[in-house]
C-alpha cells in the first residue's frame, strides 16, 4: 500500500477494485475431534449443515456475495469428500476473469517435508502459489464456522485504520470470553495487547460488560503476511499458529486493528444478533440445526440477497405419503430436504437432510438426520443426530433411557445421542 493509499477513506477508496486484489485463504484441514464419531472419515468443513448445506459453504459464499473470487481451500484430514464437494459445487466461477477456487492440499511442499503443522504453517507451505497470485491483501478464514459477513466492510476498515494487519472480533459476555483469544484496544479500536482464554477477560471500553474475542478471521498487507510467514518457519519455538504466535508477536510492532464482526455481520432488518457459530461439538452442531427450525431462526437461509451456495444434488421433491388416524405422514416445525419421504410417520422439530426415508409409524422428533438414512418401521429416535447412510433397525427407541443409549452409542453431556452405521452394527452383533 503506497502512502497516498494510507490516507484515503473508505468513501475514497474504491473497495471492489481492492476486493479484486484480494486472495483468500480458506483453513480448512481441520478433524474437528470433538464433533467425535461424526468426523471418522471427513473433515470438519465438510460436514452437512443446515439440510443441504455443507459448513464450509457459508464461509465460501461469504467470499462470493463479498465480491472477493480468488481463493484458496487448504485441506489436509480426510478430504476427499471436501474436495469433491468443492469440485462439483464450486466450480461456476471464470478462469479467464482471474475468478478461481483453488485446492491446496498438504503436499509436504517445503524442504522439510512435513504436513500442515499449525495454521501458519498450512500458509507457508502455499507461500510460493500465494506470491505468483501477487495479491495486495490476503484474507485467512477458517472454514469450520456457519456465519454471514460481509468481507468488504472490514477491508475498508482495515484500509481506512491503516492498519497492517486486521482481526475481526465478535463481542462475548465477559464469563464466555475465558474460552477465546482476546483482545485489548484502545478507543480507536488499535489492539494494545492480546490475552489467550484469560481468566479474567479484559472488558471492551464502551461495553464494560462483554469482551472482544477473535474469531480467526485476519486481514494481512501481503507483503507483511510474507515476512511473517518466512520468520516464523524457521522459529524453533514456534507452534506456526496464527493465533499463538503471529498475532501476539506483533503486538507493539505493527499497526493493528480489531474489526468488530457486528459492523459487517449479514442481518436481516428485524434480527437481533449477529450470528456466529461455531459447530465444533456435537451438542453445539445439533443446537445449530436444531434452532433453524424455529419460526423465526436467528440465521435466515431464505434470504436472496445473500445467498449461501452450495452443490445442488439433483432430488425429486420430498414426499409424504398416507393420512389415516394412525399412519400419517407429516412434519411438523422441520426441514425436510429433497428425495425425503415420509411414509406414514410423523417427524417434529428436526432437520432431514436429503434421501431421507422414514417408514410408517416411525416418531422422529428433535433430531438431526444426515443423508442417506433409513428408518425401520416403529423406530422411535429423539434428541440424536444420525450420520450419513444409517439403516435404523425396525422398533430401535433412543431418547427415552439415557442409560441404555450411552452404552450403545455415544451420548453427549446435554444429552444428545450420536449414531453411525458402526454402531449399530455392533448392537446388531451383540444382539442388545
Amino acid at each position: 500500500m503506497n502512502t497516498q493509499d494510507r490516507a484515503l477513506t473508505p468513501a475514497a477508496v474504491d473497495i471492489p477494485q481492492r476486493l479484486r486484489r484480494t486472495l483468500a485463504l480458506v483453513l480448512a484441514g481441520g478433524r474437528g475431534t470433538r464433533l467425535k464419531q461424526l468426523t471418522d472419515w471427513h473433515a470438519k468443513p465438510s460436514i452437512p449443515f443446515a439440510g443441504k448445506f455443507r459448513i464450509v459453504d457459508f464461509a465460501l459464499s461469504n467470499c462470493i456475495n463479498s465480491g472477493i473470487r480468488r481463493i484458496g481451500v487448504l485441506t489436509q484430514y480426510k478430504a476427499h469428500s471436501l474436495i469433491q464437494h468443492i469440485q462439483r459445487g464450486w466450480g461456476f466461477l471464470r478462469g479467464e476473469f482471474n475468478e478461481f477456487i483453488e485446492l491446496l492440499p498438504a503436499q509436504q511442499r517445503t524442504e522439510g517435508e512435513n504436513w500442515y503443522k499449525g495454521t501458519a504453517d498450512a500458509v507457508f507451505q502455499n507461500l510460493d502459489i500465494i506470491r505468483d497470485h501477487a495479491p495486495d491483501y490476503v484474507l485467512i478464514l477458517a472454514g469450520d464456522h456457519v456465519y454471514k459477513m460481509d468481507y468488504g466492510k472490514m477491508l475498508a476498515e482495515h484500509i481506512a485504520k491503516n492498519a497492517a494487519i486486521t482481526v475481526a472480533c465478535i463481542e462475548v459476555p465477559l464469563e464466555k470470553a475465558t474460552g477465546f483469544g482476546v483482545m485489548g484496544v484502545n478507543e480507536e479500536g488499535i489492539v494494545t495487547h492480546f490475552q489467550e482464554k484469560p481468566d479474567h477477560p479484559e472488558p471492551i471500553p464502551d461495553m464494560p460488560g462483554f469482551a472482544l474475542a477473535s474469531m480467526g478471521i485476519y486481514i494481512f498487507n501481503a507483503d507483511l503476511l510474507d515476512a511473517l510467514l518466512v520468520k516464523d518457519a524457521v522459529d524453533p519455538g514456534s507452534e506456526h499458529d496464527f493465533g499463538k504466535d503471529i498475532i501476539p508477536a506483533l503486538l507493539g510492532k505493527v499497526r493493528m486493528a480489531a474489526h468488530r464482526f457486528q459492523d459487517s455481520c449479514v442481518m436481516d432488518g428485524g434480527a437481533e444478533e449477529a450470528y456466529w457459530r461455531d459447530v465444533g461439538t456435537l451438542d453445539a452442531y445439533w443446537e445449530a440445526n436444531i434452532d433453524l427450525c424455529r419460526v423465526t431462526p436467528a440465521l435466515n437461509l431464505y434470504d436472496n440477497d445473500w445467498p449461501i451456495w452450495t452443490d445442488q444434488a439433483q432430488n425429486p421433491p420430498a414426499k409424504f405419503v398416507f393420512d389415516a388416524d394412525d399412519r400419517r405422514g407429516m412434519a411438523v416445525d422441520s426441514l425436510v430436504s429433497g428425495g425425503c419421504i415420509i411414509s406414514g410417520a410423523t417427524v417434529r422439530r428436526s432437520m432431514l437432510f436429503s434421501n431421507v426415508r422414514v417408514n410408517s409409524f416411525c416418531l422422529v422428533e428433535d433430531t438431526v438426520v444426515l443423508p442417506d438414512v433409513d428408518f425401520g418401521r416403529h423406530a422411535s429416535i429423539k434428541k440424536a443426530v444420525i450420520d450419513r447412510g444409517c439403516v435404523i433397525p425396525p422398533g430401535l427407541v433412543v431418547g427415552e433411557d439415557a442409560a441404555q443409549d450411552a452404552r450403545r452409542f455415544f451420548r453427549s453431556e446435554k444429552g444428545i445421542t450420536l449414531i453411525t452405521q458402526q454402531m449399530l452394527d455392533a448392537l446388531e452383533a451383540t444382539g442388545a
